[in-house]
Parts: structure tokens; sequence; C-alpha cells
């Protein structure tokens, strides 16, 4: 009769955890059950690592956080791709960037925003979190003027200023910490459910470069970034046509067979560019 005993409390407890969302009110019901041999010493410790790694998941990401995250998942993406270094051009990228920065929703981040060239013909822009933003050899050829280059930055500025790399960890690894949560509540917490789930929250980092690099940002987010890129560039005094003009250029590329990188990971650039040239239209009227 002990098992089931034990597994009640557990259900209980995290039932608690979800009415009262905070790893304190699990310590207070762990200690109330130990207390009342509901559950074990052994059970009370598990469940409340439990609850605190759970309440980290849930609660927003520090800016200090955010900083650090950001210098992990650029550090992994410069394990694959090269730094370009050319003095003058990373200087004049870092210029016109922070000058964009500063001028966005969100002209500080804990650490700065920071520009840099990655080695690659590949056509890529890569927004790391906290305002690492890394874009390729292969795309800034692409950009034949000053407006195009102010477009590709400014929506990865978006990116950072919408904090969709927190986003893609909260999305990818909330649903499995729920999943695991159901199984604990189902049956006594044992060393390998706990290993799984800290496990779910070491792999934060490759969270975010899989979403950069493989999967993409939804829809949503992009068009949310081309969005805050318009804003941006009017605001600045640049032309916002040079985003769409930009789109449509890319567009004919990955209709003509691109696939590697940005073309991979991100919607179709027709529709993209279709709805930018809407929002100017309309910011115009």
């Amino acid at each position: 009769m002990k098992k089931p005993t034990c597994l009640y409390g557990a259900g209980l407890l995290l039932l608690i955890f979800f009415i009262f969302g905070c790893a304190e009110a699990v310590r207070v019901g762990t200690t109330i059950g130990a207390g009342t041999g509901k559950i074990s010493k052994e059970d009370k410790e598990r469940l409340d690592r439990l609850a605190v790694q759970t309440e980290r998941a849930t609660r927003p990401m520090t800016d200090q956080e955010e900083h650090y995250l950001g210098r992990a998942v650029a550090a992994t993406i410069l394990g694959q791709y090269r730094l370009y270094y050319n003095d003058r051009l990373t200087r004049y990228l870092n210029e016109t960037g922070q000058s964009l920065a500063l001028a966005s929703g969100r002209p500080f981040t804990f650490g700065g925003y920071r520009f840099a060239v990655l080695d690659t013909e590949e056509v890529n822009a890569l927004s790391c979190p906290g305002g690492t933003i890394l874009i390729s050899r292969g795309m800034l050829r692409r950009a034949q003027n000053e407006e195009e280059l102010a477009a590709i930055l400014a929506h990865e500025i978006g990116h950072v200023s919408n904090r969709d790399g927190q986003k893609a960890i909260q999305q990818a690894r909330w649903m499995e910490v729920v999943t695991l949560l159901g199984s604990e509540a189902a049956r006594k917490a044992g060393g390998a459910e706990m290993a799984k789930l800290v496990s779910l929250f070491e792999g934060s980092v490759q969270d975010v470069v899989k979403t950069l690099m493989v999967s993409g940002y939804s829809r949503e987010q992009e068009g949310n970034a081309d969005r805050s890129a318009l804003v941006l560039l009017q605001r600045f005094g640049y032309d916002p046509n040079g985003l769409p003009d930009f789109l449509r250029k890319l567009g004919k590329e990955q209709t003509g067979g691109g696939r590697a990188g940005m073309f991979k990971t991100h919607p179709g650039m027709g529709d993209r560019e279709s709805e930018a040239r809407s929002v100017i239209a309309t910011n115009r009227r």
C-alpha cells in the first residue's frame, strides 16, 4: 500500500504546483508530505528539484541570462563556420548595425549589439539572443546598396528586439517538460525521469541553434521581424523599400533552386515581399 500512497502524494504536489505556479508552494507541500509520511525523503528531494527546474522554464529570462545564452549560441555556430576577418568591413557593419539598434524598440541589451561576418558563401543571417548578429559573406555580397544592407540588419535586430530566440526555448522544451510532468504524476519520480528533465534544460542552447539553422522561425515571427524592420528603417531615414527589394532578389534565387542557408529555414520570400510592400503602402496613406 505504500507505493500508491507515494503516487498520490506526488500527483497532489504536482497539482499544487500547477495551481499556485511556484516552486515554493511545492516545497511547502513536500515538507508537509514528508512530515506526515505521505512521501519519502527521497521523493521530497526529487520533487523539489523538479519544481525548481520547471519554474525556471516558465519565468521570464533575465537580460543577463539571455546574454550568456546568446554567447553560447554564437560559439556553437562559430564551431561550424569561421569568422571572416576584415577589419574595415566588420567596423562598417557594427557602425551601421549599432546605429540602427539605437533607434529600435530595444536599443540596449545586457552585452550590447555585436555584428560579425561568417566566412561562407551560404546566404544567411543569424540573430543570437542578446544581440550577437552573424551575417554571411554570401548574404552581404547580395546586398547591392546600403538600404538593402540596413534592411538585413534591421530584420535581425527585430528578432533580438522580439526575443524570438528565447521563445524557441520555451516552445521547444516546455512541451517536453509538460509531458514529463504528466508521467511523474502517474508514477513515482525516479532518477531516469529526473535526469531527462535536467537534460531538457541543459539543451537550451541547442534549441536556439536548431531554430536558427535547421527549422527556422515561424512565419508569424518572420513577419513581425519584417514589420519591426520597416518601422526601424523609416525611423532612421532609410528607404523601407530596401527590404522588399532584397526579399524579391532572394525570392528569385529561392525559386531557382536555392536550398542552403536561409533558403531552407525561411518562409517563401515572395509572400514576405508582398506583405512588406503592403505595410509600406499602408504607412504612407
